[in-house]
C-alpha cells in the first residue's frame, strides 16, 4: 500500500514575504515588501500622486514634487527616477521606506521624483524588471510629446534634465538603462527627454567568483551571502548563473562595455556591504575605459542604509553627494 504524498514544503524563503514551495507554487504575503516597520515622515512640503504607466502589466509609479516653488525663477525642476530595492523579488513604490526616500529626494533636490514599480521574480524573471524600467522612462517621453500632457507634471518637470537612480536591485536596473539609452540611437529614442546622469546606489551586481567583501560578509548581516544567492536564483532566467550578463556586466558571458556610450555615472558603495567590492570594480572599470564616473564610499555603513535610514546622518551626506553630482554634470537644480 503506497503512502500518501507528502504536502509541499518551503524550498525558498525570502523573509517570509515570498516563499517558493517544492511543487513550484509561490506564496506571497499580502504585504509585498520587507517586514520592517518604517513610519512615513511626510511633513506636507511635498505633494505626490500615483499614475499607471503600463496598462498591459498594470504597473504604476508614484510621482512627487515640492509643494511650493519660487515663482520668480521661471525654471522647471529636474526629473529624478528612483528604482526601489528588493532583490528583484519584492518591493513596491507604495512601501513606506520608499516613500520616505522619495519625499526627501523631492524636497532637497528640488526635483520631480518618479518612483516606478516593476514586475517581480520569480513569477516574472529578468529581464522583466529591466524592461519595465525602460517602459517607465519611455512613459516620460510620451508625456513630453503628448498634446494632453498631465498638467501636474508638465507645469513642474524639465524633460531635458532627467536623472536615473536606483538602489540595490534598482541600481542594477539603472546600469542597464545607462547602457540602453547611452548610445546615439538610445538618446534619439527618448527625445525630447534627455538623461543627464545615472546614480547606482549599492548596485545589486553578481558573479560566480566571490569577492573579498562577499567572502567576509558575516552571516548575521541583514543582507548576507545566503540572501544574495537566493535572490539571484529566483530572479535570473531559468538556468542562468550569477555570471549571466543581467547579473554580472563583466562576466565571461557578457559583451564588452568598453565602447559603450554612457552619460556620467555616480556609484555609491557602503564599506560593510557584501556588494561593496563589485561596486568599486564597476567604477574602476568604467574609469579605465575613459567613461565619466565618480565613486563614493560610505564608511561604516551596510547595504540599504539609504532606504532604511532616510533621516540618518549618512543619508544627509548622501543627499549632499547626489546634489553635488547633479551640479557637476552641468545641469543645475532649478
Amino acid at each position: 500500500m503506497s503512502s500518501a504524498p507528502s504536502p509541499p514544503h518551503v524550498v525558498e524563503d525570502c523573509l517570509g514575504v515570498l516563499q517558493v514551495l517544492s511543487d513550484g507554487s509561490i506564496l506571497r504575503s499580502p504585504n509585498p515588501v520587507i517586514p520592517v516597520p518604517v513610519p512615513v515622515r511626510d511633513d506636507g512640503t511635498v505633494v505626490w500622486k500615483d499614475v499607471q504607466f503600463d496598462a498591459a502589466h498594470d504597473l504604476h509609479l508614484r510621482l512627487y514634487k515640492p509643494r511650493n516653488r519660487l515663482p520668480s525663477d521661471g525654471l522647471k525642476l529636474p526629473v529624478f527616477y528612483y528604482f526601489h530595492v528588493g532583490g528583484f523579488c519584492f518591493g513596491s513604490c507604495t512601501w513606506s521606506a520608499n516613500q520616505n526616500c522619495c519625499l526627501r529626494l523631492a524636497a532637497e533636490l528640488r526635483a520631480v521624483v518618479v518612483n516606478p514599480d516593476y514586475r517581480l521574480a520569480p513569477e516574472h524573471r529578468l529581464p522583466a524588471a529591466i524592461d519595465d524600467g525602460a517602459s517607465a522612462v519611455e512613459w516620460l517621453r510620451r508625456q513630453a510629446v503628448s498634446p494632453d500632457q498631465d498638467p501636474w507634471l508638465a507645469e513642474a518637470a524639465d524633460f531635458g534634465r532627467v536623472f536615473i537612480s536606483g538602489e540595490s536591485a534598482g541600481g542594477n536596473i539603472a546600469h542597464h538603462l545607462a547602457v540602453r539609452f547611452g548610445s546615439a540611437a538610445g538618446r534619439a529614442e527618448l527625445h525630447p527627454v534627455q538623461i543627464r546622469g545615472f546614480l547606482l546606489i549599492m548596485p545589486f551586481i553578481g558573479g560566480i567568483q566571490r569577492t573579498r567583501s562577499e567572502a567576509q560578509c558575516p552571516k548575521e548581516a541583514f543582507f548576507n551571502l545566503e540572501a544574495n544567492d537566493r535572490y539571484w536564483r529566483l530572479s535570473l532566467p531559468a538556468g542562468g548563473t550569477r555570471d549571466h550578463p543581467l547579473a554580472n556586466p563583466f562576466g565571461p558571458e557578457s559583451p564588452s562595455l568598453e565602447a559603450v556610450e554612457v552619460e556620467p555615472v555616480l556609484v555609491v558603495v557602503a564599506e560593510n556591504d557584501l556588494l561593496r567590492d563589485r561596486g568599486v570594480d564597476y567604477a574602476k572599470r568604467f574609469e579605465g575605459w575613459g567613461k565619466r564616473v565618480k565613486l563614493v564610499e560610505f564608511k561604516g555603513q551596510q547595504h540599504g542604509f539609504f532606504c532604511f535610514g532616510a533621516s540618518s546622518e549618512p543619508v544627509d551626506e548622501l543627499m549632499t553627494v547626489i546634489k553635488r553630482f547633479m551640479d557637476e554634470v552641468g545641469t543645475g537644480l532649478g
